[in-house]
Order: C-alpha cells, then sequence, then structure tokens
C-alpha cells in the first residue's frame, strides 16, 4: 500500500513539473508576436491544448496512462483555478467545466484526426483562430512546428517530466 501512494506522489510530481513545462512553452511570446494567437483567455487555452496534445500523444505512445491522466487532472484543476480568478462562483463552475471539457477533447480529437501539416493547419484555423481565413498562413506555421515538436518530443523520455519541444516557432 505504502508503494501504490508513493507511485501515485511520484506521477503527481512528475505530471506537475509536465504542466509546468507545458504551460510555459505555451506561454512565449512568439506563438502570440509572430503567429497571431490571440493573446485572450482563449488564445491562451487553445495554444495550451495544442501543447498538452503533443505530450498527451506521446505519453500515449510511452505506455504511460497514469502519468496521462495526472495531467490531465492537472490541466483541469489549472483550468478551474483561471476561471475562479475570473471571479466564477461556484453555482456555474459545473457547466463551464462541462463546456471546457468539451473544448478541450473536442480539439485533441481534431489534431489527433489529422493525417498530415495540412489537415492540422485546417484544425488549427478552425480551433485556435476560430475559423479566421486571414491566419491560414500561421495556421501553417503552426502546423509545421507541431510536427517539430512532436518530433523532438518522440525522442525524449516523459517520465522525466521535462517536455522538449524543440525550437520556438
Amino acid at each position: 500500500m505504502l508503494n501504490a501512494l508513493r507511485r501515485r506522489a511520484e506521477t503527481r510530481k512528475t505530471s506537475d513539473t509536465l504542466l509546468a513545462g507545458t504551460i510555459a512553452r505555451a506561454r512565449q511570446p512568439a506563438f502570440y508576436e509572430k503567429l497571431g494567437v490571440p493573446d485572450t483567455i482563449d488564445g491562451r487555452f487553445d495554444l495550451l491544448v495544442l501543447h498538452a496534445w503533443l505530450v498527451l500523444d506521446r505519453l500515449h505512445a510511452q505506455g504511460a496512462d497514469a502519468l496521462s491522466r495526472s495531467l490531465i487532472d492537472g490541466i483541469f484543476v489549472q483550468f478551474d483555478e483561471a476561471l475562479r480568478e475570473q471571479g466564477a462562483g461556484d453555482m456555474g463552475m459545473g457547466r463551464r467545466m462541462t463546456k471546457m471539457a468539451d473544448a478541450f477533447y473536442g480539439r485533441l480529437k481534431a489534431y489527433r484526426e489529422a493525417a498530415d501539416e495540412a489537415a492540422l493547419a485546417d484544425a488549427i484555423v478552425r480551433n485556435l483562430y476560430r475559423g479566421d481565413a486571414g491566419k491560414v498562413e500561421a495556421a501553417r506555421a503552426l502546423a509545421i512546428y507541431a510536427a517539430s515538436a512532436r518530433e523532438s518530443l518522440s525522442h525524449a523520455d516523459l517520465n522525466s517530466g521535462a517536455p522538449d519541444f524543440g525550437p520556438e516557432p
């Protein structure tokens, strides 16, 4: 029993480190300044989801299901805290969290199903840029970045807790 508790604590510590690295990358100014990601709650959410997809995809490939679940739990704790900081009360939290979960899992599905960079760019335009036709080139650049980050992560053992996304866009 103590070993199970110890493993759970280690998994949580690793997932917290992965989450911090994922958030740090998603908050890099290059995404907002060079690629025109809106520096809004929605823009930050979508960029975090894109990076979470990259990490979760790698964790799935590693067979790290417990770590993946712990990372998702940590992400939703962050969402909850962000909503509360914005003044959301307990009465509406369930509804808001359901909407965020639907958006989160919908985007993960769209990115996972993208067969190539062009399909990923289309998914990015739809989700991250909210269908803005003027952002097609930025979406392509972000899709190229995501493919490069995915390649960098494919060589990493995320059990160490340090996601290496490679170079910034």
